[in-house]
């Protein structure tokens, strides 16, 4: 029985140390609109393109040259895009120069 409650001590005690607390952290966890990566961007700062998913639904996709980031694109309802602006599985938009492109509207 000591040895059970030994365990079940130990197991929740390693699995709090994966726990973060620190900036950028908030109550849902770390803030995944500013890039922590080497050139430490912002990704609001960047400019997306599109990729067209097999279903031919529209994707943001930003390429800093280091990391790579991809969100459905959905309308103000929150229902995906499909606007067939390319073909399935392809990309379009000067995506690849993420954190050094001009600041504007990706379409």
């Amino acid at each position: 029985m000591k040895l059970t409650k030994l365990v079940l001590v130990l197991s929740a005690a390693a699995g709090l140390a994966g726990c973060e607390v620190g900036e950028g952290i908030g109550a849902y966890g770390p803030d995944k609109s500013i890039d922590r990566g080497i050139d430490s961007g912002n990704l609001s700062d960047m400019h997306a393109g599109i990729w067209v998913d097999p279903n031919g639904c529209d994707h943001w996709i930003i390429d800093d040259g280091v990391e790579g980031y991809l969100s459905s694109r959905l309308d103000k309802y929150g229902k995906p895009v499909c606007s067939g602006v390319a073909p399935p599985t392809i990309a379009t938009g000067d995506f690849k120069q993420g954190s050094t492109s001009i600041i504007g509207d990706p379409l």
